[in-house]
C-alpha cells in the first residue's frame, strides 16, 4: 500500500512538472511571436509608408525602390536591433541580479547601477572631453561608475549584513546621489556637452550605428552564454545560500562574477542608448508570473520579454504623437513605476 501511494505521488509530480514545462515552452514561443510582430510593426512605423514585402526586401537591399533600402538599412533596422539588444541585456541583467541578491526588486535601475554608469559617461563627456569621440572611452567610464555602485552594494550586503529590502533602499539612495552628481556636471557643461548629456537623461535608440549595435550584441551574447551555463546555480541560490553551498557552489565567487557581468552589460547599454529605467525590473517579473523561478526558462524569457517591452515602448514613443518622438526613458519609467509600487505593497502585505 505504501509503495503504491509513493508511486502515485511520484506520477502526479511528474505530470505536474510536464505541464509546467509545456506551459513554459508555450510562453516562450508566444513571446518570440510577439517580438517578431513588434519587429514588423517597428519596421513599418515612419513617415515613409511601404508594403511589408518591400520592407523585408529592403533589409537585404533588394527592394526595387532605392529609398526603401536606405531607410530600412540606415534608420529603421539599426533602431530595431538596438532595442532588441538593449532590452534583452537589461532584462537578463535584472533577472540575474534578482537571483544572486535573492531580491525581487533588484535591477540595474533600482540598485543605482544604471545611474552610476550614466554618471561615469557624464564624466567622460564633460571632464575628459570624450563626447565627440564615441569609442571605448565612454563605455569604460560608464563601466567604472557602475562598478563603484556594485562595490558599495556588495560591501553593504557582505560586511553590514543589510537585508534584501535594505539593499533596494540603499540603491534608491545611491541612485539619488549619482543623479544629483550628474545634474551638477550638467550645470557646468557648455551647450554642446549639455545637449549630449541630455541624451543620457532621456534615452535614445536612434543614435547608434551598426558598429555600436554589434558591440552591444557581442557583450549581451557572451553574458547569455555564461548565464545559460550557470542556470542551475541560480536555481540553487533561490533556495538559499546553505543549499547552494551544500551542492558545491562557491556562492561568493558566483555573486561577485555575476555582479561584475551585470554591471558590464548595463554600463555598455547605458553608454550607447542612455538611461532607460525599469526594463530589468519589468521583464523578469512578467516571465516569473508564468514560468516561476526556474532559470532554464526564466533566462530566455527575460531576454525575449525585455527586448519586446523596449521595442514596443519605442514604437509607442515614435507613433503616439507622430512626427514627434518621445524619450524612451520616460515611457519605460511610466511602465516600471507602477509595477515597482505594486511589488512594494505586495511584499508588505505578505509580511
Amino acid at each position: 500500500m505504501s509503495s503504491a501511494r509513493s508511486s502515485l505521488v511520484n506520477e502526479n509530480q511528474n505530470s505536474a512538472y510536464r505541464r509546467r514545462q509545456r506551459k513554459s515552452i508555450l510562453f516562450l514561443a508566444i513571446m518570440a511571436c510577439i517580438l517578431l510582430v513588434a519587429c514588423i510593426l517597428a519596421l513599418r512605423a515612419g513617415s515613409y509608408e511601404t508594403p511589408v514585402i518591400e520592407l523585408v526586401k529592403g533589409i537585404f537591399g533588394q527592394s526595387s525602390d532605392s529609398k526603401i533600402n536606405i531607410v530600412v538599412q540606415n534608420n529603421r533596422l539599426p533602431r530595431i536591433c538596438t532595442a532588441i539588444a538593449a532590452g534583452a541585456g537589461l532584462g537578463l541583467s535584472g533577472c540575474i541580479l534578482q537571483a544572486i541578491l535573492r531580491n525581487p526588486l533588484a535591477s540595474a535601475s533600482t540598485l543605482g547601477v544604471s545611474q552610476g554608469a550614466s554618471f561615469g559617461a557624464a564624466i567622460a563627456i564633460v571632464v575628459l572631453g570624450l563626447g565627440n569621440n564615441m569609442g571605448l572611452g565612454v563605455p569604460v567610464c560608464a563601466f567604472a561608475g557602475s562598478i563603484a555602485v556594485a562595490l558599495i552594494i556588495l560591501g553593504l550586503s557582505r560586511f553590514r549584513r543589510i537585508s534584501p529590502e535594505g539593499i533596494v533602499l540603499a540603491g534608491v539612495a545611491i541612485s539619488a546621489m549619482f543623479t544629483g552628481a550628474t545634474t551638477l556636471i550638467q550645470y557646468f557643461a557648455d551647450e554642446v556637452e549639455l545637449a549630449t548629456l541630455v541624451f543620457w537623461t532621456f534615452g535614445d535608440l536612434g543614435s547608434t550605428g551598426w558598429g555600436d549595435v554589434g558591440f552591444m550584441a557581442v557583450i549581451v551574447l557572451v553574458f547569455v552564454i555564461y548565464c545559460v551555463f550557470h542556470r542551475w546555480d541560480y536555481n540553487a541560490l533561490m533556495s538559499g545560500s546553505e543549499t547552494a553551498v551544500s551542492l558545491g557552489i562557491h556562492v561568493q565567487r558566483l555573486t561577485l562574477v555575476n555582479m561584475l557581468l551585470c554591471c558590464l552589460v548595463s554600463s555598455v547599454i547605458v553608454s550607447y542608448v542612455g538611461l532607460i529605467n525599469f526594463i530589468g525590473l519589468i521583464a523578469p517579473h512578467i516571465v516569473r508570473m508564468v514560468v516561476g523561478n526556474n532559470h532554464v526558462y526564466l533566462i530566455p524569457g527575460s531576454l525575449l520579454t525585455g527586448a519586446t517591452v523596449l521595442l514596443l515602448g519605442d514604437l509607442f514613443a515614435r507613433t503616439v504623437i507622430r512626427p514627434v518622438i518621445l524619450p524612451i526613458g520616460a515611457i519605460t519609467s511610466f511602465l516600471g513605476g507602477p509595477l515597482f509600487l505594486y511589488l512594494l505593497f505586495k511584499g508588505g502585505k505578505q509580511k
